[in-house]
C-alpha cells in the first residue's frame, strides 16, 4: 500500500463566489497569463520594499516559522530596559495534520527607537530565526486557531476562535507547557463560551471596559459573553496582577488535558438578529461595553445597544459594494468607525451620519488595495491613523487629517487617490506606531516586528508582503 501524500495546510480567507469561481474557470489561458504578470509584479514590489527597509523603519526583525499563521497579536508589555522593551506575542501554528494546531506564546524583545544600526536591519534574511522572538509556552490547540484576542482587564486571559460555533478562553500562565507530537491530547481550555448554532470562525472582540467577549458566525448572529459570569470571588482584581503572579482566574472543572468539550462553559448574555449572511467581523464601542458594531457578507454594517433589546439600533444598508470582511472603532473618538470590503476599499463612517438616500454614506472612501481588504485597526496613538491589510500582500497605512478638508468631512465622500494619502508617523507623540504581521515570502513563512519612524513623502505609506 503507498504512503498517502502529506497533507498541505488548506489556504483561509473569504471564500469566492460561485459565480466568480465559473469565470475564473471560464478565464482559461488569460488567466493564467494574469497571475504571472501578477506575481512578477508582487515580487518586484517585494524586492523595491526590501531595499528601503534601513530607510522606512527605525528597527525589524523577521522570525522564520515552519508553519503559516492564521492569526498573530500584541500581548502586554513585560518589562522595560535601557535599549528595549520585552512584550508578549500570540500567534498560532497551523499545520498539515502531521503535528496538532497550537497556539504559542512567545516573548519578544523590541529595540527601541534610535538604538539599532542601518547596517542590522539592512541584513534582511528571509531564512533567519530572530533571536528577539523566544517561545515560551505552547498550548495544543482544539483545531486551527482562526482568530486571537486579548482580555484587557487581564493580561492572562486571551480568547480563541477555530472551526466551531464555540469560542475558547485561556489562561495562557495557568496552562501547562505542551509539546505538539503527533498524538497529543488537545489542550483544555479553561472556558469554553457557548450560543452560536453554526461555526463562528473570524468574528471575535474583547470589550476595552468590561470583561465581555463578542462574536459572530455563520449563524447570522451577533453574541455576547461575560467572562464575569464565571469568575470566582475569590480571585483579586486581575487589573492589578502582573502576569504569572497567582493562579487562573477562571473557575475549573478539573484538571488534565481532556477534549474541549468537557471543559467548564457559560450561555450567552444576548443573542442579536440582523444580518442576512455570514457575520464576518465585530467590534466594541471604546467607552461602552453595551455597544457594539458587526459587518458581514451581506454588505451591511450594523450598530448594536444591548440596552435596548436584541435588534439592531441602525442597519446601514449597502456600506460596500460586495462582502464585508472587517471593522474597528476609533479608540480615540467615538463616532469614527472604519470597515474593509471584498470590493478592495477601506470606508470610514461617522455613526452620526450614517447613510444617504437610504445606502450608506461614508465620510472618507480609501481606494488603495488591489484585493479583498481583511483588516482594519486603528492607531493606539493618533486618532486619524489607521492601516490596512488586503490579500494584494500589503499593509498600508493612512492619515485622513491628510486628505480633503475637515469641513467637508460630513458633506463629502471622495474617492482618495494615492498622490492625497500622505502619512507620516513622525509626531505620533511619544509611543511610535509598532506593528506586527505575519507574510508568506518566498515561499517562508515570517513573523515581521517594524518600528516605523518615516514613510515615503508622497502616497499612503505600503509595506510589502
Amino acid at each position: 500500500m503507498e504512503a498517502s501524500a502529506p497533507q498541505v495546510p488548506k489556504k483561509r480567507g473569504r471564500k469566492p463566489k460561485p459565480k466568480e469561481d465559473q469565470q475564473h474557470q471560464s478565464a482559461g489561458p488569460k488567466l493564467k497569463e494574469g497571475k504571472k504578470a501578477h506575481q512578477h509584479s508582487v515580487d518586484d514590489k517585494y524586492t523595491q520594499w526590501k531595499s528601503l527597509v534601513p530607510v522606512l523603519y527605525d528597527w525589524l526583525a523577521n522570525h522564520n516559522l515552519v508553519w503559516p499563521s492564521l492569526s498573530c497579536r500584541w500581548g502586554p508589555q513585560l518589562e522595560q530596559a535601557t535599549y528595549k522593551n520585552r512584550q508578549r506575542l500570540y500567534l498560532s501554528e497551523q499545520t498539515d495534520g502531521s503535528v496538532p494546531n497550537t497556539l504559542v506564546i512567545a516573548n519578544c524583545e523590541v529595540v527601541k527607537s534610535r538604538v539599532a544600526a542601518a547596517e542590522h536591519i539592512s541584513q534582511f534574511n528571509e531564512e533567519a530565526r530572530s533571536p528577539f522572538v523566544k517561545k515560551y509556552k505552547t498550548i495544543i490547540h482544539p483545531g486551527e486557531v482562526n482568530r486571537i484576542r486579548e482580555l484587557p482587564q487581564n493580561s492572562k486571559i486571551v480568547a480563541t476562535h477555530t472551526d466551531s460555533p464555540d469560542v475558547l478562553i485561556w489562561d495562557v500562565e495557568a496552562q501547562p507547557n505542551r509539546h505538539a507530537v503527533l498524538g497529543a491530547t488537545n489542550s483544555r481550555p479553561d472556558l469554553i463560551l457557548t450560543g452560536h448554532q453554526d461555526n463562528a470562525e473570524f468574528a471575535l472582540a474583547m470589550c476595552p471596559t468590561e470583561p465581555y467577549v463578542l462574536s459572530g458566525g455563520k449563524d447570522k448572529s451577533v453574541v455576547l459573553w461575560s467572562i464575569q459570569d464565571h469568575i470566582t470571588s475569590s480571585a483579586t482584581d486581575p487589573a492589578t496582577k502582573s502576569p504569572g503572579s497567582g493562579g487562573s482566574i477562571i473557575k475549573k472543572a478539573g484538571d488534565g488535558n481532556d477534549k474541549a468539550t468537557d471543559g467548564p462553559s457559560i450561555r450567552p448574555r444576548g443573542i442579536y438578529r440582523g444580518h442576512e449572511d455570514t457575520v464576518e467581523d465585530v467590534a466594541f464601542c471604546p467607552s461602552s461595553a453595551q455597544e457594539f458594531c458587526s459587518v458581514g457578507d451581506d454588505s451591511c454594517l450594523i450598530l448594536w445597544d444591548a440596552r435596548g433589546g436584541t435588534n439592531p439600533a441602525i442597519k446601514v444598508e449597502k456600506a460596500h459594494n460586495a462582502d464585508l470582511h472587517c471593522v474597528d472603532w476609533n479608540p480615540h473618538d467615538d463616532n469614527l468607525i472604519l470597515t474593509g470590503s471584498a470590493d478592495t476599499s477601506v470606508c470610514m463612517f461617522d455613526r452620526r451620519n450614517l447613510t444617504s438616500n437610504g445606502v450608506g454614506s461614508p465620510v472618507y472612501k480609501f481606494e488603495g488595495h488591489k484585493a479583498a481588504v481583511l483588516c482594519v485597526q486603528w492607531s493606539p496613538d493618533k486618532a486619524s491613523v489607521f492601516g490596512s491589510s488586503a490579500e494584494d500582500g500589503l499593509l498600508n497605512i493612512w492619515d485622513y487629517e491628510k486628505v480633503g478638508k475637515k469641513s467637508e468631512r460630513l458633506t463629502r465622500a471622495p474617492k482618495i487617490p494615492l498622490r492625497d494619502c500622505f502619512s507620516s508617523m513622525l509626531g505620533i507623540g511619544t509611543r511610535l506606531l509598532t506593528s506586527i504581521g505575519m507574510h508568506l515570502i518566498r515561499g517562508q513563512w515570517l513573523v515581521c516586528l517594524m518600528t516605523v519612524i518615516q514613510l515615503a513623502e508622497e502616497g499612503h505609506c505600503r509595506y510589502g508582503g
